[in-house]
């Protein structure tokens, strides 16, 4: 079973126009840029707590803000992303982002392969799950969807796993749980997170790539390694679906509109009412988080109407101009006009 939001993107167009001057597609960004605001794919090492890593990057690199989305325990390694700057804004959207995970869980007794992968395979789909004792959650019982759990090798009671699960998942609860069904017990004794939402630890840096990196740049004008570092906050919504608006609706929702009907180029088909969503320009960039109040069918039909309730606001107010026409004394922009 794969990530939800995997596969390819239908999109229904509402209108069309042509982007106009203002703002810059994420890649053409300068490192000036991107250390206003960017994420960067950490690979925790062992040892310290997320907390303490995200100290010493925000102390290295002279950061105003630093923050990152999703705690990693203190023993686990692997795939923490770190907002750098108002980069934080966006950490919100990876709190709902599916993770993927690489462990041993050690069984108390032995137990035939056979049945470690009939007993795993059941667990895929959704499961009932309440958070271990030392958890910073309410220990109430849950829903949490398990995409995968493929069994990558039995060693006597050491059972290497991969599994990709939805947001919230307590990966050594599940654990407890295999070693429980299998009538032996068990226990999580390593953990790696390979994957957030699209990042992934192919793409994943050390701390020490992440400060050559940011002296090469300094230093020397070297460009090339800080771009592997820090990323456009775009990545950090790529598992989100998508509202394409009007250059004219940016600068209203940056100044803290709702998103208007009429302000909507095209949106994402599979969009519902409810669902969390990312607000775009043409060129790619993202201008804030938001939850949508119409299904897809609805904000291309509808002639007027709030379509999105917005969170969030990523983007700087100061990239796309304010559009507003004058209606009797009160200033309004297009897209509030027209709805």
């Amino acid at each position: 079973m794969p990530f939800p939001w995997e596969g390819p993107k239908k999109f229904l167009v509402r209108a069309k126009e042509e982007p106009g001057p203002w703002g810059k597609r994420p890649e053409e960004r300068s490192i000036d840029e991107l250390l206003r605001a960017s994420i960067i794919p950490l690979d925790k090492p062992s040892g310290p707590t997320s907390h303490e890593v995200v100290a010493w990057i925000r102390k290295l690199l002279h950061l105003k803000k630093a923050g990152h989305g999703g705690t990693l325990d203190p023993p686990a390694t692997g795939m923490l992303p770190v907002g750098v700057n108002s980069g934080t804004k966006v950490l919100q959207a990876l709190l709902s982002a599916g993770k993927e995970y690489v462990g041993i869980l050690r069984l108390h007794g032995d137990v035939s392969e056979e049945k470690i992968r009939e007993v795993a395979a059941g667990f895929v789909g959704d499961i009932y799950q309440r958070p271990p004792v030392k958890s910073a959650v309410k220990r109430r019982l849950r829903v949490r969807t398990i995409y995968y759990l493929d069994i990558i090798e039995v060693d006597g009671r050491d059972v290497i796993f991969r599994v990709g699960t939805s947001a919230g998942t307590y990966v050594r609860k599940i654990c407890h749980d295999l070693g429980m069904l299998l009538g032996v017990g068990g226990h999580m004794a390593e953990l790696r997170r390979t994957r957030v939402g699209a990042f992934s630890e192919d793409k994943a840096v050390t701390l020490q790539d992440v400060v050559d990196a940011y002296h090469f740049w300094k230093e020397n004008g070297i460009e090339g390694p800080a771009r592997r570092v820090f990323l456009p906050v775009e990545t950090a919504v790529v598992h989100l679906p998508k509202i394409v608006i009007r250059d004219s609706a940016v600068a209203s929702i940056t100044h803290g509109a709702d998103l208007a009907v009429p302000g909507i180029l095209e949106v994402q088909a599979d969009i519902k009412q409810g669902d969390s969503v990312a607000l775009m320009t043409q060129k790619g960039e993202l201008v804030a988080l938001a939850h949508a109040l119409m299904d897809a069918e609805q904000m291309v039909e509808e002639d007027r109407g709030i379509a999105a309730d917005v969170d969030r606001v990523i983007m700087d107010q100061s990239v796309y101009p304010p559009m507003w026409k004058k209606k009797g004394n009160s200033d309004v922009s297009s897209q509030e006009r027209d709805a």
